[in-house]
């Protein structure tokens, strides 16, 4: 079994950033392959970034290429999402997630169902 906590959301300005993380307990992390997913009201999730198991490979979703970045720290058992130029579209709860399988196969990753693990998220604000 796996715990995942997220924090770092809040409020901020357009233009602004912000660093979430998300912190793991149970199963060892470094076989993991993670992922961030985010939430608006009265929309469906979407899939923000992922990140294989050693930090080697990174996906974006396009509407954060360039303004988003992935990464993790394997012997902190965390993950992070730096989240720069946010823009008031990015006001979302944010959801970080790990799944067992480590194949990287882009289709899979960007698919919430192929998550086997899911945080309570946290919920960013960014104003205009």
């Amino acid at each position: 079994q796996v715990q995942l906590i997220e924090s770092g959301g809040g409020l901020v300005q357009a233009g602004g950033s912000l660093r979430l993380s998300c912190a793991s307990s149970g199963r060892t992390f470094s076989s993991l392959s993670m992922g961030w997913f985010r939430q608006a009201p009265g929309k469906e999730r979407d899939f923000v970034c992922a990140i294989n198991w050693s930090g080697g490979a990174t996906h974006y979703a396009d509407s954060v290429k360039g303004r988003f970045t992935i990464s993790r720290d394997n012997a902190k058992n965390t993950v992070y999402l730096q989240m720069n130029s946010l823009r008031p579209e990015d006001t979302a709860v944010y959801y970080c997630a790990a799944r067992r399988i480590t194949t990287w196969y882009i289709p899979r990753v960007r698919s919430g169902n192929e998550y086997d693990y899911w945080g309570q998220g946290t919920q960013v604000t960014v104003s205009s």
